[in-house]
């Protein structure tokens, strides 16, 4: 399922070997995201780090700057001053050998949790947008390394590399005309909890036991895993002998799963998130939640303690953190992706510093990753654009923001109107078209389809069933039919406006 980071960031996620430790006579050596084509974060300070015998003194050389520092326990970093966007610069670093690697830039870097798509587009061909891939790695320790390189973007590099990234990516190099660096650290279909560090799952009395769990299934599978191999090998000599014999097979014994798995807590955070820190970046993005949709009351203790717990590991503040509301889909249990959908809303206004792409009107009813790509993508990059580099557009659709009652109908107030509310995606049609989406609630507790049309710059709804509504909600649905847009053609996000609880509460 869909997982992915202006650091894109993701749970759609791949293989990858690591080297974990140096010896204690190991020459310098820089870490592997700082290879040629590497894009440093401008403006901000740049942490450069690496390798070395401890107590060797390491200097580090680039765009006029210059610092030395001594490596402890066989490890060494340094900080540079904010660099302006340019390059190519060479970054050389000397201690007992030296090492130049050239090509190196400074622009914006985002770390890309998302969907790994198609994104193979034959006209992206950018010297200046760079790709770096995270291989799909599990661990069950933070690991401090990670086998990649970054390549320029062109359409043999951009092939499997993440479609909304890519998009994102796109759109910040059209708009800022400066150097671009993605980094893409993804693997589909995983769940939150891979992504977020074991301390972090443990200061949450809600997300403890899931670490819990884990750990007691890791004691036990070494001793499960030999008495697998025992009896598989008894099979295989059963097995012959009832084919020679012309008796019943024998039945095949079940392998223990590994706890060792891209699903398990913390494993991915180990092996793709652990070893990218303390890169400079300007912030993330990501695209996940279907794998925690059945579990979605949980997801708004999760989703907010992944975050915060990425922002302290960067040591960078609270970095923008951008990300993707679930899109429709029809086969989803009745009633969980609203209710996850609802969680990324108060994630939102939760946290700040976030932003959250609304995609009511890109799903596909038997599709769970649809095929509309570059919306997303571009949605995601107008809150960077918007929020970080003030440029003036528009970057949500409209937010719910109160509801009054009178006379049986409802008022709704929306936010980010930029233009006034519209029926279309375009933002052109007129503003007596009916709403769809709707509903109202009636003081004896059920929901009604309801009528509703804009007037002014509110949401007028009611229903012949309710002459006296209580509560209204909007796109509550796995697979909701909506069309309330703003002028600048987004979307508004489902909300409701009751406290009833969650079903997937307690899960």
């Amino acid at each position: 399922m869909r997982t992915r980071k202006l650091i894109i960031t993701c749970a759609t996620l791949f293989s990858l070997t690591l080297a974990v430790a140096r010896p204690a006579n190991a020459e310098v050596k820089l870490h592997n995201l700082f290879t040629e084509g590497a894009v440093l974060q401008r403006e901000k300070r740049v942490p450069i780090w690496g390798t070395a015998r401890s107590g060797e003194q390491v200097t580090v050389e680039i765009a006029g700057q210059r610092i030395l520092t001594t490596a402890d326990n066989d490890r060494w970093m340094v900080y540079l001053k904010p660099l302006k966007a340019g390059g190519p610069y060479t970054l050389k670093v000397q201690g007992d050998n030296t090492l130049e690697v050239k090509n190196i830039y400074a622009g914006e870097v985002p770390l890309i949790a998302a969907e790994n798509g198609a994104s193979a587009v034959a006209e992206a061909n950018d010297p200046d947008l760079h790709l770096f891939h995270v291989p799909n790695t599990v661990s069950y320790e933070p690991l401090r390394e990670v086998s990649a390189k970054w390549t320029p973007c062109n359409p043999e590099t951009v092939k499997g590399f993440t479609a909304v990234g890519y998009f994102f990516g796109r759109m910040l190099r059209q708009k800022l005309k400066v150097p671009v660096g993605l980094i893409e650290t993804a693997w589909g279909g995983t769940p939150a909890e891979a992504w977020t560090s074991r301390d972090a799952l443990r200061a949450k009395p809600e997300l403890d036991g899931m670490v819990r769990v884990h750990d007691d299934q890791r004691a036990k599978y070494p001793a499960l895993k030999e008495a697998y191999d025992r009896d598989l090998q008894k099979y295989q000599k059963d097995l012959e002998r009832s084919k020679a014999d012309g008796t019943a097979e024998p039945k095949k014994p079940q392998e223990p799963g590994n706890p060792l798995n891209p699903w398990g807590p913390s494993t991915l955070y180990n092996g793709m998130i652990a070893p990218l820190r303390p890169y400079g970046i300007r912030g993330a993005i990501w695209y996940q939640g279907e794998s925690n949709a059945g579990r979605a009351y949980q997801y708004g203790t999760l989703f907010p303690a992944m975050i915060q717990n990425w922002r302290d590991d960067w040591l960078q503040g609270d970095f923008a953190f951008y990300f993707v509301q679930l899109a429709p889909w029809a086969p989803a249990e009745a009633g969980t992706w609203p209710e996850l959908r609802e969680t990324q809303l108060r994630t939102l206004t939760k946290l700040k510093n976030t932003g959250m792409a609304v995609i009511t009107d890109l799903g596909d009813k038997t599709d769970i990753h649809p095929r509309k790509k570059q919306p997303v993508g571009e949605r995601l990059a107008l809150w960077g654009l918007a929020k970080i580099y003030g440029l003036p557009v528009e970057y949500s659709g409209p937010q719910f923001e109160s509801v009054e009652f009178k006379d049986g109908k409802a008022y709704a107030t929306f936010s980010h109107i930029t233009g006034g509310l519209s029926t279309s995606g375009d933002g052109t049609q007129g503003h007596t078209e009916q709403v769809l989406g709707f509903e109202v609630l009636g003081p004896e507790g059920r929901y009604y389809p309801a009528q509703a049309r804009i007037e002014g710059n509110k949401v007028v709804l009611w229903s012949k069933e309710v002459p006296a509504p209580v509560a209204i909600r909007y796109g509550w649905d796995n697979y909701p039919v909506v069309n309330l847009f703003n002028r600048a053609g987004l979307p508004a996000s489902p909300f409701r406006t009751d406290d009833n609880p969650y079903i997937t509460k307690g899960r």
